[in-house]
């Protein structure tokens, strides 16, 4: 089944707030599919590094099941077949890859390493729709100036870090922390907006 061209509208698979704000932006009409929170989550989306996987491979794969699992989500509902939008973001810092912070004191450590440091953001974004599935990538490094532990503290206890992979989120308070930015603003807020659009036009998506 084609797109609906007169009133186009999406799947977005996830729960993130900065991507609902993102396509709401660029003017997108979207549903949300939701997936199972830990300890319940779908088998289908393990998202553990494999051992030795690239960040760059292990953030599309997980990307590319994310779209998948909500594929199947919309037949298995018998939902109007839609586009399915997912994203994964990740960061890069000495060769590790880093995700959300497990509690409080995880999120400190984190960014305590990533204080006066650059790292590198990782977005890849992928669009399921009848049996086919494609996906780009967005790379930003990120410099961070020198952040002070008290303040670390502070910025850890608004619970602003704790469910946003590399501990921050450069839309809120953690923008302070920014001393130099190099790629998508967007695609470190999760949604790399250019790459979205683009990867929607391959499916002849109308924006």
């Amino acid at each position: 089944m084609p797109i609906n061209l007169q009133h186009p509208r999406l799947y977005l698979a996830s729960r993130s707030p900065r991507r609902r704000e993102l396509l709401t932006q660029i003017g997108i009409q979207f549903d949300t599919i939701v997936f199972r929170s830990p300890p319940r989550e779908d088998k289908e989306l393990d998202e553990t590094p494999h051992v030795g996987e690239a960040p760059a491979v292990y953030v599309e794969r997980v990307a590319r099941a994310k779209a998948e699992l909500g594929w199947r989500i919309v037949g298995w509902r018998k939902l109007v077949p839609q586009p399915v939008l997912a994203a994964d973001t990740t960061l890069e810092f000495e060769g590790e890859i880093i995700g959300k912070p497990i509690d409080a004191d995880d999120a400190k450590r984190i960014l305590s390493r990533l204080s006066g440091n650059t790292h590198r953001v990782l977005t890849a974004v992928a669009v399921a729709f009848e049996g086919r599935i494609e996906a780009l990538l967005s790379v930003s490094e990120v410099r961070f100036g020198v952040i002070g532990e008290s303040e670390i503290r502070r910025y850890v206890a608004s619970g602003e870090p704790l469910d946003k992979a590399g501990a921050y989120g450069i839309q809120g308070h953690a923008g302070l922390f920014v001393e130099q930015l190099a790629g998508s603003y967007t695609g470190v807020m999760g949604l790399p907006l250019f790459e979205t659009g683009a990867l929607l036009r391959r499916f002849e998506y109308p924006l």
